[in-house]
Order: structure tokens, then C-alpha cells, then sequence
């Protein structure tokens, strides 16, 4: 069983307390929910951080991340040029922060137009490795909780965002690989991708699932599960 454990988290770019400001303090719970499901990872032997971005790509341990274009320029991860894009960036952040800091670690992003088959199948080769990983998966839910949100209310977006945080919960594998890329799309569900390729890491384990956050505090929805 060589992914030995799995941590879900959101990427919010204010999740940084540089980037929040005065409104630090909103995010303290999702902070300690992250760090807590990441601290799970620590047993592993490796750490492979996934997250969605605008095309696929695989990068070394030392790949930076910086959040300058976020407003805070002087808050970066790693020493090489800063290449991450948003959800990798900010795995790279939690994961610096945990228990599990010390451990090696790859990134790889996934193209927010990547099909299901394919993310399911990336998981399922990273779960044939020998090595003992532990998986950090970044990916919000649906940006379209609420009026408030980064865009427009949708109807459908509190549906899928509890149909993910279910299948979260109960390690649902096969409701995860169906998940509407269509659908995610227009409700602007970055994680949908990652997801994907967890369902397809969990295949095949005896991991259980802990779904420990589960809000839209910005009309954004955030999960935090833990797999072990």
C-alpha cells in the first residue's frame, strides 16, 4: 500500500495571514483543520502535492511558489525560480508548516481540463509506486456558494459541493471519478481534477475518510479530509 495516507485541503490564497490582513483571524479554524490533516502525512516517506492549474505539469522538490501576485511578494516557498501556479503554492505553505516539513516532496499539477479517466489513472500509477507517500490533494469546491461569492450564486453549487464533501466523508471513490468536469467548470470547482486523481490513489487501500471542515466562509467551498 504504498500511499500510506491522504490529506484534502482548499487554496484560498488568503489563507496566507499576509494576504488577509486584518481578517487573519477568519481562516484560523481551516489553518488548524489543514495542519492537522497534514501532520497525518508525517509517517510517509515522501510527500507528492497535487493541485489543479491551467495546464499539467510536474515539478522538482525544490520548485518555487511565490505570492506576489496576491499582494504579499516577500511570502515564497522553496528556493528555486517560483513556478507553482495558486494550489500548489499554497500545499507547499501548509506543508512547511506541519509536521511533515522535512520530508521530500514533488508537485504535480493537473490541468483544470484534464478528463476523469486520465486524473484517475494518474492516481492509480502514483498509488503503484514502492515508496511510502503521502498525498496532499489542493482543490476548492464551488465559487458560486453565494452572492458574496468570486461570482455569481449558481443552484447547483451547494448540491455538488455536498456531494463531494459526502464523498469525502465516506471515501466514495467511485462518486468522486464521476464528477461532471462540465459541471465543475461552470461552478468554478478548482479540485475537481485533483479529486480525481485521489479517487484514483485510494483505489485498491484500506484508507477511511475524515471529512474535517466543510464551509464557504467567502462563497467559496472549503473541505478538509484526512485518509488513513
Amino acid at each position: 500500500m504504498p500511499v500510506i495516507a491522504a490529506a484534502v485541503c482548499p487554496h484560498p490564497p488568503i489563507i496566507v495571514p499576509e494576504l488577509a490582513s486584518g481578517a487573519a483571524p477568519e481562516l484560523d479554524e481551516l489553518r488548524a483543520a489543514c495542519w492537522a490533516a497534514i501532520d497525518l502525512l508525517a509517517s510517509a516517506t515522501s510527500i507528492l502535492v497535487v493541485g489543479s492549474a491551467p495546464v499539467s505539469a510536474t515539478y522538482a522538490a525544490d520548485a518555487g511558489g511565490s505570492f506576489g501576485p496576491y499582494g504579499a511578494p516577500d511570502v515564497r516557498i522553496g528556493s528555486g525560480t517560483p513556478v507553482l501556479p495558486l494550489s500548489l503554492s499554497v500545499g507547499g505553505w501548509l506543508l512547511e508548516r506541519s509536521k511533515a516539513a522535512d520530508l521530500p516532496r514533488s508537485y504535480v499539477a493537473v490541468s483544470v481540463n484534464e478528463a476523469p479517466r486520465q486524473c484517475v489513472e494518474l492516481g492509480a500509477r502514483v498509488a503503484e509506486g514502492n515508496e511510502r507517500v503521502g498525498l496532499l490533494v489542493m482543490g476548492d469546491g464551488s465559487a458560486r456558494r453565494s452572492d458574496h461569492a468570486p461570482a455569481h450564486l449558481h443552484p447547483r453549487a451547494e448540491v455538488f459541493d455536498t456531494t463531494v464533501a459526502n464523498a469525502l466523508q465516506d471515501r466514495d471513490v467511485e462518486v468522486l471519478e464521476a464528477l461532471d468536469p462540465d459541471l465543475a467548470a461552470v461552478l468554478q470547482a478548482a479540485g475537481r481534477a485533483p479529486w480525481q486523481v485521489l479517487a484514483g490513489a485510494l483505489k485498491g487501500t484500506s484508507l477511511s475518510g475524515d471529512l474535517t471542515y466543510d464551509a464557504a466562509p467567502y462563497g467559496v467551498g472549503y473541505f478538509v479530509a484526512s485518509f488513513t
